[in-house]
């Protein structure tokens, strides 16, 4: 029961105390804001472009907007703790590290699937883009598997802020390099096959590419191989987090760098 008690009150408590965009007023212009504003520069370029339709673009960057809060808000996560010098008590109390760290991933889980349903509802609301009803449920699980795989992959970069002094400029690069190598605007068969091959081991390209084809009207049976792969991607990148979080904690504690900027 403790356990449970760190995974969901703990993560709760750290995020409400982390982030500043709590407050509505930060929350819309940072977190709503420029998914909305992302959305349509890519669509209309595209427009212009002549490359896709709106629906290409829609679902490309309403999935990849996951990213916001998976890789910003788990670099935040472990950056915040430093900042505020609080994360060596936070590593000195014998609570279970896995749920210690994973339970301070769910918040941002769950704030990457709102801003992706907003992405999703100003395509909507603004651009050509209207899936049947019935992809509906299948559209939900394609975002829902992709957020929790880019939120393994902010795990990463959260961990890495353990040793990184500036971990907000890792952050960054890793969500434009996202937003490059995994299809969300170009599609991937247009790539040079290095960054194909880059994009394919990344999370988001194989749940993006299900998304399109759930939107477009295919079954949700026809794309569960990208959906399996989607998910291993991501346990995949949660397990190499994990361990990295281990294995920084367990450095800094020897050199006693934990808050070190």
């Amino acid at each position: 029961m403790s356990n449970l008690r760190v995974f969901f009150i703990g993560g709760y408590l750290a995020y409400r105390a982390l982030f500043n965009w709590i407050h509505w007023s930060i929350y819309v212009p940072t977190m709503l804001g420029s998914p909305i504003f992302q959305i349509l520069f890519f669509a209309y370029v595209g427009r212009f472009a002549g490359l896709q339709d709106d629906a290409f673009f829609v679902v490309g960057n309403a999935v990849q907007v996951a990213c916001m809060a998976g890789v910003y808000g788990m670099a935040l996560t472990i950056g915040g703790e430093r900042w505020t010098q609080t994360l060596s008590p936070l590593l000195a109390t014998p609570a279970n590290r896995f749920a210690l760290f994973m339970g301070r991933a769910l918040p941002n889980f769950v704030n990457g699937l709102i801003v992706s349903t907003f992405g999703f509802l100003v395509g909507w609301a603004l651009l050509d883009f209207d899936p049947p009803l019935s992809s509906l449920p299948g559209l939900a699980l394609c975002v829902l598997i992709s957020a929790a795989s880019c939120t393994a992959l902010g795990m990463v970069v959260g961990s890495i802020g353990l040793r990184s002094r500036d971990v907000m400029f890792l952050a960054n690069l890793v969500y434009f390099l996202l937003l490059l190598f995994c299809g969300v605007n170009v599609p991937l068969d247009d790539l040079p096959t290095w960054m194909e091959a880059i994009g394919r081991a990344l999370p988001l390209t194989h749940g993006i590419e299900a998304a399109r084809e759930v939107a477009g009207g295919a079954p949700l049976s026809s794309v569960s191989d990208l959906l399996w792969t989607e998910a291993a991607i991501g346990a995949v990148y949660a397990l190499v987090a994990y361990g990295l979080f281990r294995y920084f904690e367990s450095a800094g504690r020897r050199r006693a760098s934990l808050e070190t900027i």
